[in-house]
């Protein structure tokens, strides 16, 4: 396989980053979830107006996964007051890391997972967190082997379903 490509994603993308957010999604999550509450989360979460209002957040970033000039997986990083819970200013947010599922097991997600740790450290951020749903061991096994634990935990709504995220940290030694 060739050298995958991490690009910053700039709001001219947002029709791009709409599509790999929206198919990633669903193949992630469709089997253990309602066709009712999917098409609810992707229709108001990842619309175009909630992605453009992401990317013109100064306190965020996403990075597109590109491979032969195709987008194959995407990136999203939250600092300070943009995360999603813990809003710490010293720790970065990993909200989103997601890969076409034809380039699991590829190092797509280890890709875009060590640009994370890059941005990270330039950024001195003393740890990294991200919420990983219960039903994920896949996800779970990936920010494990990484060096993350568990610390917490809190909900995340799809479409009408609450359901568990497994809060994971990693401290840095800057």
């Amino acid at each position: 396989m060739e050298a995958i490509e991490i690009n910053r994603v700039t709001i001219s993308d947002v029709a791009q980053l709409q599509k790999i957010a929206r198919q990633t999604f669903f193949e992630t999550f469709s089997a253990g979830n309602t066709e009712e509450n999917m098409t609810k989360y992707l229709r108001e979460n990842l619309s175009i107006e909630n992605l453009s209002t992401e990317l013109k957040n100064e306190n965020s970033e996403q990075y597109f996964a590109v491979l032969e000039g195709d987008v194959i997986g995407y990136l999203k990083l939250n600092f300070g007051a943009s995360q999603t819970e813990l809003k710490d200013e010293k720790a970065l947010e990993i909200e989103r890391i997601y890969v076409l599922s034809q380039f699991h097991g590829k190092n797509v997600g280890q890709v875009l997972y060590e640009k994370a740790i890059d941005i990270a450290r330039e950024k001195n951020a003393e740890y990294v967190w991200l919420g990983v749903w219960e039903e994920n061991p896949r996800a779970i096994r990936f920010y494990e082997k990484n060096g993350f634990v568990e610390f917490d935990k809190h909900i995340f709504k799809l479409g009408e379903d609450e359901q568990t995220d497994i809060m994971m940290k990693l401290v840095l030694i800057n």
